[in-house]
């Protein structure tokens, strides 16, 4: 079960890096703007990818990059078979990674506690 599991994370950290790559040089749809990649998980059966994006911009920029996205994972996914030469190339999902939104609203109350103290 872990060669299984660590099959599956050295996968998606694969994954990972040539959707990085593929995003910053061959995908040329104008509503994709600034994305990060900030995760890959696999399913259990590595049939699927669901992708953790962070988009830099306000929310309108952030629904058109990922309508973008939408629009390119079968192009994406096609890519990624030319490239790893699996078996079976896992279908992609993008989502959108609110941490680092979560992490300066704390901070932006932390700040206040602080003042106010």
């Amino acid at each position: 079960m872990q060669e299984r599991t660590r099959r599956a994370e050295k996968m998606a950290d694969l994954i990972r890096q040539e959707l990085s790559e593929l995003l910053e040089h061959k995908l040329k749809d104008p509503r994709v703007g600034f994305v990060t990649i900030t995760g890959v998980e696999l399913s259990g059966d590595l049939r699927v990818a669901r992708v953790s994006v962070s988009i830099l911009g306000d929310e309108e920029q952030r629904k058109q990059s990922l309508k973008g996205l939408a629009a390119a994972k079968n192009f994406l996914r096609y890519q990624l078979a030319q490239r790893l030469r699996l078996r079976h190339t896992p279908a992609v999902e993008f989502q959108l990674d609110r941490t680092l939104e979560s992490e300066e609203q704390i901070e932006e109350l932390l700040r206040r506690v602080r003042e106010e103290s």
